[in-house]
């Protein structure tokens, strides 16, 4: 992301379009980016060109370019799926635009937990939630659930590898480092970078 200095207030690229959302502290949106109805938690960003929409995004997540998160869903169950039948008022002033429609586009939220990486280009499909600590790799389309600490890529998305074994991921969970207050992430920041998991692990448990 950019090498700007983030802080308690959200930094916005000024061609981001943001609605209805709400941002965390030391996030960081990139430019042409849009985010509808959204929770961009603490210390997360979304680099240049994304678009996402009804979703949950957690803390310390890191979102690459040209990431499409929950795209509109399309009434295929009517006679014509077109943007006509729910966007009325676009080619008819005086007709109503189908709201039902969009509440059940909004019943099918993305939720991203905490510490994730999503790769360039990836899209992920309405309804899916997306475990903490999984990554996702370069242009995969995400079609399922991701497990907490799995890292996964392809068009459907597979399963890789685990970052991490279960109870490792699971004593990461407990910790639950992403809540910490900001100067005991500093505080940690050495840690953070040399230690092993299980060192760190072991060192902050039984803090």
């Amino acid at each position: 992301m950019s090498t700007k200095q983030l802080g308690e207030t959200p930094v916005v690229a000024p061609s981001a379009t943001i609605r209805d959302c709400r941002l965390g502290r030391y996030t960081e949106v990139g430019a042409r980016t849009s985010l509808t109805e959204t929770v961009l938690d603490d210390y997360s960003y979304i680099v240049h060109d994304g678009e996402v929409m009804d979703t949950t995004i957690g803390k310390f997540c890191s979102i690459a370019s040209h990431v499409r998160i929950n795209p509109g869903n399309h009434p295929m169950h009517r006679a014509s799926q077109a943007h006509f039948t729910y966007r009325a008022r676009q080619y008819w002033p005086e007709e109503e635009d189908d709201e039902a429609f969009f509440a059940w586009r909004r019943s099918h939220p993305v939720v991203i937990g905490h510490d994730v990486w999503i790769g360039h280009g990836v899209v992920i499909l309405p309804s899916r939630t997306i475990g903490t600590g999984a990554v996702i790799g370069a242009g995969s389309i995400v079609t399922r659930d991701v497990e907490p600490y799995t890292i996964v890529a392809g068009n459907p998305a597979r399963v890789i590898r685990r970052r991490f074994d279960e109870k490792t991921a699971e004593r990461l969970q407990v910790l639950a480092w992403w809540d910490w207050d900001h100067e005991r992430l500093r505080r940690a920041l050495p840690d953070f970078r040399n230690l092993s998991v299980e060192e760190f692990l072991k060192r902050y448990e039984a803090a």
